[in-house]
């Protein structure tokens, strides 16, 4: 009997072997990731539009109680010593029409909102567009006031005019301080109005210099150097959804969606909005509001827009201004075509 001497042979990766298998897997990784951050931007990109839908509902809902779409503040006229404008912004007023009816029946619409602790530290999901990395971020003002969340929705405030609380008129937009309008103002047909649109949360802006011409800016450049005109520098825009002033609660339609308002700050190049003027702010001796307040979105390309007849749609940023523009007015007699 011959005893074998042969030893089992035992397979194993070699490194080579083993270097070459990550590789392919590194590789796989590499395709599918584009796909998968695809299909979340996707889900993301369509909740949002749903949080618009449902912001067009109880807008229509509100108007049929109160036969009047909500104004955008409600502003004393009759005082000329009031401090920043603690009045409540439209989303603050169409809360009952949110599922938000036990928040609503918590605060108090006839007084300032800034120390009212019911909606302090309350985020409300609608407000917030998934997308928007800054929307999670709470400001806290300080001094005993509400901590509030952004909102990455604006409502409509027209072309570049907001306010002149002299003689109580607004811009020609859906929203203003004090109005009292309703389906039957929007003559330019709910289809080819604007009531809402995109905006970033703690959007950088400048305030309260007056605007250097009351003539609507022709492009970007001519924005920013009314932007240049403020006086008054903060990075904390669309933070204070309860806030009636428009760059918190609102947008215009002065430049095209996503555009680039270029200011300097103190060396530091940003990207910027510009109110003239806080609507409200000393009463009827405060001065005329113009704004710029863009339309911005963290979705590739577009901005996510509703219309006065309630439907939600993604809007290019490259839309003509013109056809933006008069997509922004209630009642301007533009014929829209096609956007």
């Amino acid at each position: 009997m011959t005893t074998s001497n042969s030893r089992v042979r035992r397979t194993a990766f070699t490194l080579i072997e083993l270097l070459v298998v990550i590789a392919i897997i590194a590789i796989l990784i590499a395709l599918l990731l584009p796909a998968v951050q695809q299909a979340r931007e996707a889900a993301r990109r369509s909740q949002c539009k749903n949080h618009l839908k449902q912001l067009g509902l109880a807008i229509h809902n509100y108007a049929d109680a109160n036969r009047y779409f909500p104004p955008s503040a409600s502003v004393d006229l009759s005082v000329t010593s009031t401090g920043n404008n603690g009045s409540w912004s439209v989303h603050g007023r169409i809360l009952p029409y949110l599922d938000q009816a036990n928040l609503y029946n918590q605060v108090d619409l006839t007084t300032a909102w800034d120390f009212q602790q019911a909606i302090s530290g309350l985020k409300i999901p609608i407000y917030a567009c998934p997308s928007d990395p800054k929307s999670d971020q709470a400001r806290d003002p300080g001094g005993g006031k509400a901590i509030l969340y952004p909102t990455s929705y604006g409502f409509n405030f027209g072309t570049w005019f907001v306010f002149n609380p002299a003689n109580g008129q607004g811009g020609d937009g859906v929203f203003f301080p004090n109005a009292s309008l309703s389906f039957r103002d929007v003559t330019d047909g709910t289809s080819n109005t604007l009531m809402a649109s995109e905006v970033k949360a703690w959007q950088d802006y400048t305030r309260n210099g007056g605007p250097g011409s009351t003539t609507v800016p022709l492009d970007p450049g001519d924005a920013a150097a009314q932007v240049a005109t403020g006086v008054e520098y903060k990075n904390t825009g669309h933070t204070e959804w309860a806030d009636g002033r428009v760059h918190h609660q609102g947008f215009t339609t002065t430049v095209t969606p996503n555009s680039v308002i270029p200011y300097n700050n103190s060396g530091t190049i940003v990207d910027a909005d510009y109110n003239s003027w806080q609507e409200g702010k000393n009463g009827s001796a405060g001065s005329p509001s113009y704004a710029v307040v863009t339309s911005r979105s963290y979705h590739e390309g577009i901005v996510q827009s509703l219309l006065a007849d309630g439907s939600a749609r993604s809007i290019s940023e490259n839309i003509d201004l013109r056809i933006w523009r008069a997509l922004g007015t209630r009642g301007g007699g533009e014929v829209v075509g096609e956007f």
